[in-house]
């Protein structure tokens, strides 16, 4: 009955992203066919058909996707498929540890591997149907090669040391294991920008003239002390455009994609930088370093006490004696769908933090018109959908839409401009 129950819940979560993403869809069609207010310089009506169409043909491939991944999920967790791959894996290592490493590994690699399709699909037809695609087929699998290995390594870093504790320590392994994650997420801040992110990119001084002083000029006036200001060659595999900030402490550092320096003038490059300024300034980024470890905490303590729980697999009609590392998929599903109501709130509080940022970079630089014409010309040259439904947007956008932060923008800038 409770298998049943849960099943259902599923169904009704299902139907209700689908449902979504139909009436974003349909508000697209509804209303996307009016050039906004504020992008006349960079979209026109032609170039809103193409991001329409190309919203249309992502999302397409995103369903089918989704349908995919979620026939696969039934059959594995409701049609009894996890018990058989949980007793074949067990047979082939007595160790406790060893055993849950093969477990997740093999997992992970059959949802790579089924995952590829759409992903080579999406790449060599839909991006470069766009025009965005610059990846060869062999820098792809290089690519994929190594980020598996990469994958590979830290999972297999991460389960061993997480089964060790629960070994070692059967009552407060979720203490333990909450500690550990928490260290090696802040570790990984550090290192990422220097061992595994040029493992795939170039990453150079800003060449182009006067761009690294009008940056570090900003950076002056609001305080902060950054220890490079980086291109980084991302047009190799794509020419969508983006920059950000990466690293934490005395490593931090602004890295930009060669992309975005070639489409935006200096004055809206510091803009967009002097966004994500805003978030370290704010204490976005603390926050929500913060309020994460406390739900890991709190979801930790709370694994614990429903692992130990006996009647846990028989929620979905499992035996009894299927393994840890099984039973931990059993509980992240059925968290997956007790969750499902706070990720609007989340997307909230995320949109909440942009706004700020937008709001303190258009005080630092006195100019909020040049991060509106930024956003319009990454809009453009992203094909990014203007018109997302309200609802849509409430449940997914971690940014406010872009239509609405460019008019909250030219609000800001219309007094300075009139004077």
């Amino acid at each position: 009955m409770i298998k049943l129950i849960l099943f259902g819940l599923f169904a009704v979560i299902t139907a209700f992203t689908y449902w979504l993403r139909f009436i974003n869809l349909n508000y697209l069609k509804q209303h996307g066919t009016t050039v906004p207010a504020g992008f006349e310089s960079a979209i026109d009506e032609e170039k809103l058909r193409t991001s329409s169409a190309y919203t249309f043909d992502s999302s397409r491939l995103g369903l089918w996707d989704s349908l995919f991944d979620n026939g696969v999920m039934i059959v594995f967790l409701f049609g009894g498929l996890i018990a058989t791959f949980d007793r074949s894996v067990s047979s082939l290592s007595g160790s406790f540890v060893i055993s849950a490493i093969l477990f997740f590994t093999l997992l992970t690699w059959a949802s790579t591997l089924l995952g590829i399709p759409f992903d080579l699909y999406g790449t060599f037809r839909i991006e470069a149907r766009y025009g965005f695609n610059t990846t060869t087929a062999r820098l792809w699998i290089a690519d994929f090669f190594k980020s598996q290995a990469i994958g590979a390594i830290l999972l297999t870093f991460l389960i061993s040391v997480v089964f060790v504790l629960i070994q070692w320590s059967p009552h407060q392994w979720w203490l333990w294991v909450w500690g550990f994650m928490a260290l090696f997420s802040l570790f990984m801040m550090f290192i990422s920008p220097y061992v595994i992110e040029p493992l795939f990119n170039k990453y150079e001084p800003v060449t182009e003239e006067g761009l690294e002083s009008d940056i570090r000029i900003m950076m002056e006036k609001a305080g902060l002390k950054v220890g490079k200001v980086l291109q980084m060659d991302a047009s190799k595999r794509s020419r969508h455009s983006n920059a950000y900030f990466t690293g934490i402490g005395k490593v931090k550092r602004i890295v930009l994609y060669d992309t975005l320096i070639k489409q935006m003038s200096h004055g809206e490059i510091v803009a967009v930088l002097a966004h994500e300024i805003g978030h370290w300034k704010k204490g976005h980024i603390w926050k929500r370093l913060l309020w994460a470890e406390l739900m890991a905490l709190a979801g930790s303590w709370l694994s614990f006490q429903l692992l130990s729980w006996p009647g846990l697999p028989g929620l979905l009609g499992l035996p009894p004696d299927i393994s840890l590392p099984a039973k931990m998929v059993v509980l992240g599903f059925v968290a997956s769908l007790v969750l499902f109501p706070l990720g609007p709130f989340s997307a909230w509080r995320s949109r909440c933090h942009e706004r700020e940022a937008d709001l303190f970079a258009s005080e630092l630089t006195g100019k909020p018109e040049n991060l509106a014409a930024a956003l319009v010309k990454m809009s453009a040259e992203n094909l990014s959908n203007l018109f997302p439904h309200p609802l849509y947007a409430g449940f997914y956008y971690s940014h406010p839409p872009t239509v609405e932060r460019v008019h909250s923008l030219l609000l800001m800038s219309a007094p300075a401009t009139r004077e």
